[in-house]
């Protein structure tokens, strides 16, 4: 049996006496067991952190600029293989999996441009013979708790802007898929990072929960479900460190009667379906404008999912693969269950789907539902797979006020011909990043990643300029080089009453 273990400085033997399972979601069976560390583990990475972040953070930027360069040369080189290994513990076709490793990537690729983003501001005669500049410093350690679904992409969002802004980093990844983020440490030490800069502790609550009380990390990133988002940004600036903390979601896709719906159609394929439903910029929730368009749309949805081809993770053909575990599918299943009962009309039943040769792995197919209403709580939550609902709207106003007032504000898309319709919507909605007729509107890697109300907790988004500001503090130098006038003259004054 495969050992997955922790990435330290050092010796990478965590000694740990707990262990999980990593499961093969196309089989259902046990593939590997992931050591599960504690309070003593994290010590020990905190310990090797501390001793090594500040000759790092000595190191000119355009130097620690060259090792994200190396990086991504070793990503690239090794995106089949990263593929692969992402793929047989998530579930995620390959093509999914590249796409994971390469959003990532395109973080990465913009840390290398981090020097010019460090240079400050400088103010020069601020007040006689005064200068005032400011600077932007590491906060020391960080850490980043990421989730199971993006195991590629999500890391490097975090640790790249961490270490490029010359901080030590420490990576508690899922323990169901974690791999991809050791062997990612790995590369970059290879890429020539220096040891304890970046560090993999695998675990579980116990790890998580030592991650937020350790008095030497100075600053945690999350990404996970909403309820966990809240308990970690808590307890995190309780413990005075700062934290950012992204959440669930619950994304709606706005139909308006001009869309191109076969476009729109196609677009939700991929949207709802694509990676089996577990992406938080899923699109699980279609609301059509108006009795026409959501019967039109409907009707035209229900061959296009029929047309798609579920299959193990390795299949060129499929569309998406297994979800990642039993529990996962039983919680899926039984948000299904949850939409039939309380009155929503289940069009498709991806219920009890079995792949022929691959009857025991997590498999579900492609379910929708209609007539799904605000009040039901399989609308208001997050189901995290492959189920699409459809919200019928009566009006534009409606439709701008149904994912405004959700609970969740983390991605929204309107699909429209109409110009006027589309700004009006993207300036009222009450949702973080919005798409016009893109489907999942995941900013680019230069600017930021974020949702509002209970998709994000903290006041910065994830990489981009906002990753610069989370992970520095800025220092503010006001200098004076006196001529040393022998009268006094040249006495200080504040340059604001002078």
């Amino acid at each position: 049996m495969r050992a997955i273990d922790h990435f330290l400085a050092g010796s990478n033997g965590g000694g740990a006496a707990r262990q999980g399972d990593v499961f093969d979601p196309n089989t259902g069976q046990v593939q590997a067991r992931v050591a599960l560390g504690d309070k003593a583990v994290l010590d020990r990475a905190v310990a090797a952190a501390k001793a090594a972040q500040p000759a790092w953070a000595a190191v000119n930027p355009q130097r620690r600029a060259r090792v994200m360069f190396a990086f991504k040369a070793l990503i690239e080189t090794h995106m089949d293989e990263l593929a692969h290994l992402l793929s047989s513990e998530h579930g995620k076709v390959i093509a999914d999996a590249k796409g994971d490793i390469q959003r990532g990537l395109e973080v990465i690729e913009f840390c290398c441009g981090l020097p010019h983003l460090l240079k400050g501001e400088y103010t020069h005669g601020a007040g006689p013979g005064i200068d005032v500049w400011s600077m932007r410093v590491p906060l020391g350690i960080g850490a980043g708790i990421t989730p199971f679904n993006f195991p590629g992409m999500i890391p490097m969002w975090m640790f790249g802007p961490a270490i490029a802004t010359g901080n030590a980093f420490i990576l508690k990844p899922s323990e169901r898929d974690p791999s991809v983020p050791v062997r990612l440490g790995e590369l970059m030490r290879e890429a020539g990072l220096p040891e304890g800069i970046l560090q993999v502790v695998n675990g579980d609550k116990e790890m998580v929960d030592a991650i937020l009380d350790h008095p030497d990390i100075n600053a945690v990133s999350f990404v996970g479900s909403s309820d966990i988002a809240h308990y970690v940004y808590s307890r995190g600036t309780q413990a005075g460190k700062r934290v950012q903390a992204m959440g669930g979601a619950k994304n709606h896709g706005i139909v308006m009667p001009d869309a191109d719906l076969d476009q729109v159609v196609a677009d939700l394929a991929g949207a709802a379906f694509g990676s089996a439903g577990e992406r938080c910029m899923a699109l699980p929730v279609v609301v059509p404008v108006g009795e026409d368009t959501a019967d039109r749309l409907r009707a035209k949805l229900i061959p296009a999912i029929a047309a798609l081809r579920v299959g193990v993770s390795t299949d060129a053909d499929a569309h998406y693969g297994p979800v990642v575990n039993a529990a996962h599918k039983k919680r899926v299943e039984d948000w299904i269950q949850t939409g039939v009962d309380e009155g929503a009309e289940l069009v498709v039943d991806g219920r009890g789907f079995k792949l022929q040769g691959h009857e025991e792995g997590f498999f579900i197919g492609p379910s929708l539902f209609d007539h799904v209403t605000t009040d039901m709580s399989s609308y208001k939550e997050e189901i995290f797979g492959p189920v699409l609902q459809i919200v019928r709207a009566k009006d534009f106003e409606e439709a701008v006020a149904l994912p405004s007032q959700h609970q969740y504000g983390n991605g929204v898309a309107i699909f429209t011909r109409n110009g006027h319709a589309a700004r009006e919507f993207a300036a009222r909605v009450n949702v973080g990043m919005v798409g016009i007729n893109v489907p999942i509107p995941v900013p680019v890697a230069y600017h930021s990643f974020g949702g509002w109300k209970r998709s994000g907790f903290g006041d910065h988004n994830q990489h981009g300029m906002e990753g610069v500001r989370f992970w520095t503090k800025t220092k503010t130098v006001t200098g004076r080089w006196p001529d040393g006038s022998p009268d006094g003259s040249n006495a200080f004054v504040i340059p604001t009453m002078g």
